[in-house]
């Protein structure tokens, strides 16, 4: 066993359990005594091998379950039998700190996500909640924070529905790692905020420290997985759709996976999570069903688009993005969204918040650098326009604020909301960070695991960043008060909208064709440039344009997959696509000069691509049609 402190080896005497139903066998690791429970029945006998280990014990109702656990006598302080407590006995405080133990077949590391292996839970709920231990499958999840992060996130699939700590039956769990997180406490924010908000099936915390085949892995995060089930988003299984928004598991960076498209007005990466196993044509129907909803937007249709969807809980995602400052809604990514049969397109669970609260990117794959400015904006100080928006998000999540009557209850939904939000939900935050802190999970994780980030090297001196848990904690504490006393003011002072649905047909009244030749091995140095007659362009819309967009082959708009203000890659054939995908890319900061260039590895020799970029004023347009030729 790793790392531990042992006091006491016992012999096999005491391996015969009586009336009691919890084995608890103790040992230590910081100086404490943790407990791994085991559920025996009376008369069962828990046996050892010849190695000391256990190789058997009756698992609460299943008495024909065997397994093997790792914990041989000489690495046991004590073995003691408790009784199971009744409800009346709990104290049901889920505030903290609780402690699981995982232990694998053959103690197999954990080194992918798409790989089950079988394994034992133990979770010890400290006289609050009931004991837990059974079997099951466990692998690795997440997107970068499995990919940057030393600190792994888990999935678990456990073989019978089981409540875990208080929270409802369920065979599927998520271990949250919440590593660049120093507070740990991004993602309860934004569950106990989204609560407050009446947002649909909101997940719940429990923390746990864990053991992962003996060894202490740290600190973390017990919550559900969004999924439509009993206990979880409780509509029909049959006939009912979820979806998220998201570009790892949209069509951008998962093309060949088959559960996804591009949504018909926005071009937005739509995954359909449930149903599974869909026919082109059932995926091809949800999205020109979703179409709707987007052309309701898109018009600025505040009484149809309530018609198709639960108004209430799209502003709810608006403001706690905005609120909490979390930018993947430009990505998009982990934005959920469910609908019943006949019912209305819902947005929700919320999911994934360690992207917000100001994070600074510059150092994302191992920074945690959070609450630097309050006042950066999402949507702007005018989000139909995007005046003063810090990112360039999808006209899906802002085209409504154009109309009065959305504008009006967004208002009032915030000035309800303001007043209580940060001290209700603080209230219940603090009392988490006390717990982890006072019971020393806070410290021990940090051992494990130590927050610092390295700025500077070749270009200056290089200094290291220490994080520390409480100053990071009363970092959030005031970056959240002064956001949203900022928010106050910004979202009071959103213009009214229009009461009329505003046209936003596109007319197109010129297409201006360049062609140009590019090296198809020059790769990503954007030394080419196309500078375009901004004259020619002001005479055809009657005034200089206020937009550029990218457009895909059949005219819809496109997405900026570019790094620039305005621009995009394309594909093959000539659509908007991610860098993985792309043939030619177009990147501008200037409405009239662009660079350009190819991606290396999928141009070749005698290629030829067009793609179209289109200038607007208003409801007018012009095409700049480029074909480039590859030499």
């Amino acid at each position: 066993m790793k790392n531990y402190l042992i006091a006491l080896a016992l012999s096999c005497t005491a391996s015969m359990a009586t009336a009691q139903e919890w084995m608890q066998i103790h040992h230590h690791y910081e100086g404490v005594d943790w407990k791994l429970p085991i559920g025996v029945v009376e008369g069962t006998e828990v046996q050892f091998d010849n190695n000391k280990n256990i190789i058997n014990a009756a698992i609460g109702k299943d008495t024909d379950t065997e397994f093997t656990m790792p914990y041989s006598l000489a690495d046991i302080d004590s073995i003691d039998f408790a009784p199971a407590l009744s409800d009346a006995e709990k104290g049901h405080n889920h505030y903290r700190p609780f402690v699981m133990h995982i232990t694998t077949e053959g103690e197999e590391n954990i080194v992918e996500k798409e790989v089950w292996l079988r394994c034992h839970i133990a979770i010890d709920g400290r006289g609050e909640y009931s004991n837990y231990n059974g079997t099951g499958v466990i692998r690795g999840r997440g997107n970068s924070s499995w990919e940057w992060y030393d600190k792994k996130p888990y999935k678990f699939k456990l073989d019978s529905k089981s409540k875990l700590l208080g929270l409802d039956k369920a065979k599927n769990w998520n271990l949250l790692a919440n590593y660049r997180d120093v507070t740990d406490l991004m993602n309860t924010v934004a569950f106990e905020t989204a609560r407050r908000m009446d947002m649909p099936y909101t997940n719940h915390s429990r923390y746990v420290e864990v053991f992962l085949n003996q060894e202490y892995i740290g600190l973390y995060q017990l919550t559900e997985k969004i999924e439509i089930k009993k206990n979880r988003i409780d509509i029909p299984e049959v006939g009912s759709l979820l979806m998220s928004f998201d570009q790892d598991d949209g069509p951008s960076l998962s093309p060949y996976d088959g559960d996804n498209f591009w949504s018909k007005v926005y071009n937005l990466p739509m995954c359909v999570k449930s149903p599974e196993d869909l026919t082109t044509e059932q995926l091809d129907s949800i999205k020109e069903d979703f179409g709707r909803v987007e052309a309701a937007i898109k018009s600025h249709n505040y009484a149809l688009a309530d018609s198709l969807m639960d108004v209430a809980s799209f502003i709810g995602i608006l403001q706690l993005h905005e609120y909490l400052y979390n930018v993947e809604i430009d990505a998009p990514r982990s934005l959920y969204m469910f609908k019943a049969p006949g019912g209305k397109y819902t947005f929700g669970p919320v999911w994934d918040w360690d992207a917000g609260f100001d994070f600074d990117w510059s150092d994302m794959t191992t920074g945690h650098t959070f609450f630097t400015d309050y006042r950066e904006l999402i949507y702007g100080t005018d989000p139909v326009k995007g005046t003063g928006a810090a990112y360039n998000i999808s006209k899906f999540w802002r085209d409504l604020f154009g109309n009065a009557d959305f504008v009006k209850r967004y208002k009032e939904t915030w000035a309800a909301l303001s007043d209580s939000i940060l001290v209700a939900v603080w209230s219940e935050v603090q009392k988490y960070a006390d717990a982890l802190q006072n019971e020393g999970a806070y410290e021990r994780d940090i051992k494990v695991w130590p927050m610092t980030s390295t700025s500077g090297g070749w270009w200056g001196p290089q200094t290291t960043t220490v994080f520390k848990t409480q100053e990071e904690i009363q970092k959030m504490k005031n970056w959240l008060k002064n956001r949203k006393a900022y928010l106050d003011d910004i979202i009071a002072g959103y213009p009214a909208g229009d009461d009329e649905i505003i046209d936003t047909e596109v007319k197109v009244l010129a297409t201006i064709n360049k062609t140009q030749a590019v090296s198809y091995n020059g790769g990503y140095h954007q030394s080419s440039q196309i500078t375009l007659n901004r004259n020619e362009i002001s005479a055809i819309l009657g005034g200089a344009p206020t937009d550029l967009v990218p457009l895909n082959a059949d005219g819809s708009e496109g997405n900026n997959t570019a790094a620039g203000t305005y621009g995009a890659w394309f594909d093959e054939n000539g659509n908007t696509a991610a860098w993985a995908q792309g043939h030619v890319f177009i990147e501008a900061n200037s409405l009239y000069s662009w660079s350009f260039g190819c991606h290396p590895d999928n141009c070749w020799y005698y290629d030829t691509h067009t793609v179209t970029m289109q200038y607007r004023l208003k409801n007018k347009a012009v095409n700049v049609a480029v074909t480039f030729n590859m030499e």
